[in-house]
């Protein structure tokens, strides 16, 4: 089975801070966030609704993505975010 990556942004539950990550197994990596199981910027904030990701085949690809997104302004994650998911409903669930 080949591996995965995502990129994915979430936020809080009224959308006013969104933090980019990249991980290898997204389902695992948004329940550490619900559950506030890991130290930083997510908890402190509570961050926990996934509301955007995309999927890699290659690490460095998502990576490179994850920069470009991190570097870009709040409002072009917005349009990003809406461009799928309008509603800015939690994605989390479809992972379950």
């Amino acid at each position: 089975m080949e591996k995965q990556y995502y990129v994915y942004i979430v936020t809080n539950k009224r959308n006013t801070t969104l933090y980019t990550g990249v991980t290898s197994n997204l389902a695992r990596r948004i329940f550490e966030h619900k559950q506030k199981l890991v130290e930083g910027f997510t908890k402190r904030y509570n961050l926990d609704k996934l509301v955007y990701y995309e999927l890699f085949k290659e690490v460095n690809d998502a990576i490179a993505r994850e920069k470009q997104i991190k570097g870009g302004s709040r409002q072009k994650k917005i349009v990003l975010i809406e461009k799928v998911n309008p509603e800015w409903r939690d994605l989390y669930e479809t992972f379950l």
